[in-house]
């Protein structure tokens, strides 16, 4: 089997090319060329950590195998990350490992490729604004995938705990942007497209705070129990999604879902917009993209990688 160390990623993997593999994979996902399997995610008793497994097959690129890996709450301490993860790809001929590649870095790519696929299909058009909710560590990657597929003039952001706002600054800085702090009624009334990315269980950007034209990209909720929007905000937009299954279950729509605000059947695939099968905004005001994370767009960087891992010369070749 090859293995891509963690370090090796950032040498090889750009945004541009996880945005590529991202898109590909929504588009073979729509014409049911490729599928997600069951996600399994348990909260362990030790650390505070959820583990799980995300995995499936794309019979069009013929990429099988699974990421491994959680959230450990208590990482700092050990001077890493919280989320941590390990991508495992099989021979779909023989069924053999073919390769283990870092996760860490690929799903900060792949989660960013996948909201700036949302924008990139789904944007108002002649949107300038940029809002962002949630200055993580994930906040970076998003807002410089957003701003490779879109020509925005300006970002704005709020984070529940300010002191940490200066990274949205830092990255907007470095993107040549100007950039300002706001309150999040401030945000949904001035931005034209918001990406929130937060780890928060109540809703914070509401219904009343969006004005006008805006497409909404929430990539924070991928748990029960999650939330970062409010229910009848997602009940007046027209809403795309990675996955249906997840979307009603474990992504930003299960609140509205719960709430008996929407039906399951209103929820698109943002892949059946990549492919061309279905409008998109059309006449909408607002645009949510659901996005819940799954296997496959691990999958897809992951193979991504591991091709140009090999083409450089650096991926380790090891017998199991």
């Amino acid at each position: 089997m090859l293995v891509v160390a963690e370090k090796e990623i950032a040498g090889l993997m750009t945004p541009e090319a996880a945005f590529e593999a991202i898109e590909a994979v929504f588009a073979s996902m729509a014409r049911r060329k490729a599928y997600n399997f069951p996600v399994v995610r348990e909260a362990i008793g030790h650390e505070d950590a959820l583990y799980g497994f995300k995995g499936g097959f794309d019979a069009s690129a013929l990429v099988l195998g699974l990421k491994a890996g959680g959230y450990w709450p208590n990482n700092q301490k050990h001077n890493l990350i919280n989320h941590q993860s390990t991508v495992f790809l099989f021979d779909p001929d023989t069924g053999r490992v073919s390769a283990a590649v870092g996760g860490n870095l690929l799903t900060a790519l792949r989660t960013a490729a996948a909201s700036a696929v949302s924008i990139k299909y789904l944007a108002p058009k002649g949107a300038k604004v940029l809002g962002m909710i949630g200055a993580g560590h994930q906040s970076a990657f998003q807002m410089r995938a957003a701003a490779n597929v879109h020509r925005f003039e300006k970002v704005i952001g709020w984070n529940p705990h300010p002191e940490m706002l200066s990274r949205l600054a830092d990255t907007a800085a470095e993107l040549g942007l100007p950039f300002e702090a706001v309150e999040l009624d401030r945000l949904g009334a001035e931005a034209d497209v918001i990406v929130s990315i937060t780890s928060s269980f109540s809703p914070l950007l509401m219904n009343e705070h969006v004005k006008g034209a805006t497409h909404i990209a929430a990539m924070g909720t991928d748990t029960k129990g999650k939330q970062e929007l409010d229910p009848a905000l997602v009940a007046r937009a027209r809403i795309f999604t990675d996955e249906v299954a997840q979307s009603v279950s474990i992504g930003e729509c299960q609140h509205a879902i719960a709430a008996g605000l929407i039906r399951e059947d209103q929820v698109g695939e943002l892949g059946a917009v990549v492919a061309g099968d279905d409008p998109g905004r059309g006449d909408a005001e607002v645009t949510i993209f659901d996005g819940t994370g799954v296997g496959l767009q691990d999958l897809a960087v992951a193979q991504a990688v591991v091709e140009l891992a090999k083409h450089k010369g650096v991926a380790q070749e090891v017998e199991i």
